[in-house]
């Protein structure tokens, strides 16, 4: 994988294809965010148009590293809330980890990823978040 494959992956889900997006996993890749498992294509329509509902999140790429084996990135992920997400409604999805944001707030976070690649697909990927 190199930069412009990364920058299509980036751009599908800015853009929220889903379908695209998942489509960059190897079968079977272990897909999970704090605690929440996006191991299917299904579960991860879901959790994302769960959350896409409710806010724009847009990943910024600052810096970027790639080999046939790792893709590792460093990036802003802004997210800006176009209603409500309450407490309640996060504990309804088994979302409880996630902070409620309110209509119009924006928060950016500084973001470390790392994607473990075989033949060009993510087979599992990890990532850290700092507050920028």
């Amino acid at each position: 994988m190199n930069r412009a494959d990364y920058e299509r992956y980036a751009h599908a889900f800015n853009n929220r294809d889903y379908d695209a997006v998942f489509d960059f996993y190897a079968p079977g890749a272990t897909i999970q965010f704090f605690g929440v498992d996006l191991g299917t294509r299904d579960a991860f329509k879901r959790f994302y148009s769960f959350l896409h509902a409710h806010v724009v999140e847009t990943l910024t790429i600052e810096r970027f590293a790639a080999s046939d084996e790792l893709v590792a990135l460093e990036g802003i992920i802004r997210v800006e809330a176009t209603s409500d997400l309450t407490a309640e409604a996060l504990r309804e999805q088994g979302l409880d980890q996630f902070a409620p944001i309110k209509k119009g707030e924006v928060q950016e976070m500084r973001q470390y990823i790392h994607y473990h690649v075989a033949n060009g697909r993510f087979t599992s990927v990890g990532c850290a978040i700092i507050p920028a």
